[in-house]
């Protein structure tokens, strides 16, 4: 994709071009990384919407109006990254759906040969691995998953269903006990994915989901991408989901403006590090 974008931060008098963007100088990728990096990407409106319902009942979905060209490839560039995807049963649930589009592999497309070649080249494999984290352990399997032979783990807490466990370990999924009640939490998460020598883990769940990494201080870089719309909404969701968290300062890493996308709306990238105050 040619194109330029102006940079912000850090100040520059020079374009930056597009593509490779978030591949190289503002990636998350460390070949050298002893730890896990936790990585996640959101795309809202101005007024914090990324996603929007007709009434309270129906489940939230993504505006068409809030989607690019520009962001879907540095959202590429950023999962072309990871060696492990979080998701979650909600997801699965709706793509199954199809109230939302297929996110567990990059395309099969030549627009994203070179994501593959990179991920070739740093030793990745063409797909990354899936954590499915659910309470319920309600949720179909994808059939993309056995297509690709993609590595799939299941997470959940140790009072979810016994028996809706031993289903699924019937069926040769591993189920990863990472919480206390019902619900997956971060750091037992990151914990168990760790030890399965995962280092790149990049979060493609909710703001539920988010929540948990933050509260748990396991969220290392996040990137976030502005469209220039207001869209209201009685009924939304918005990035983050849950109690106020008062540990995290978050650090400008970069920041980019996009005059006029593919959909005409201006917009900004930005990223950013996670500083965690242990005091709090």
């Amino acid at each position: 994709m040619a194109k330029n974008l102006l940079q912000l931060f850090p100040q520059s008098s020079d374009n930056q071009e597009l593509k490779n963007l978030y591949l190289y100088k503002y990636g998350w990728y460390s070949a050298n990384t002893k730890q896990p990096i936790v990585a996640a990407n959101f795309l809202s409106s101005l007024d914090g919407r990324i996603a929007i319902s007709p009434d309270a009942q129906s489940s939230a979905e993504l505006p068409k109006s809030l989607t690019s060209e520009e962001d879907f490839r540095l959202f590429l560039e950023l999962h072309a990254q990871a060696d492990c995807l979080i998701t979650h049963g909600g997801y699965m649930r709706s793509l199954a759906e199809q109230k939302l589009g297929n996110i567990l592999q990059l395309p099969s497309n030549r627009d994203c040969e070179d994501l593959y070649n990179w991920r070739a080249l740093q030793g990745l494999s063409p797909y990354p691995a899936l954590v499915i984290a659910s309470s319920s352990l309600d949720f179909p399997m994808h059939p993309s998953l056995k297509e690709h032979s993609q590595a799939v783990h299941i997470a959940t807490g140790q009072q979810a269903d016994a028996d809706k466990i031993k289903k699924w370990q019937d069926e040769g999924y591993e189920v990863l006990i990472t919480g206390k009640s019902s619900a997956v939490e971060g750091k037992p998460l990151i914990d168990a994915l760790a030890k399965k020598d995962y280092k790149h883990i990049y979060l493609i769940a909710g703001p539920k989901m988010l929540h948990t990494m933050v509260a748990d201080q396991q969220l290392n870089k996040i990137y976030l991408s502005y469209s220039h719309q207001l869209l209201g909404g009685e009924f939304f969701r918005t990035k983050l989901d849950g109690p106020v968290l008062n540990s995290l300062k978050l650090e400008l890493n970069s920041l980019f403006y996009d005059e006029s996308s593919e959909n005409k709306h201006g917009q900004f990238f930005s990223s950013y590090t996670c500083n965690y105050n242990i005091n709090n």
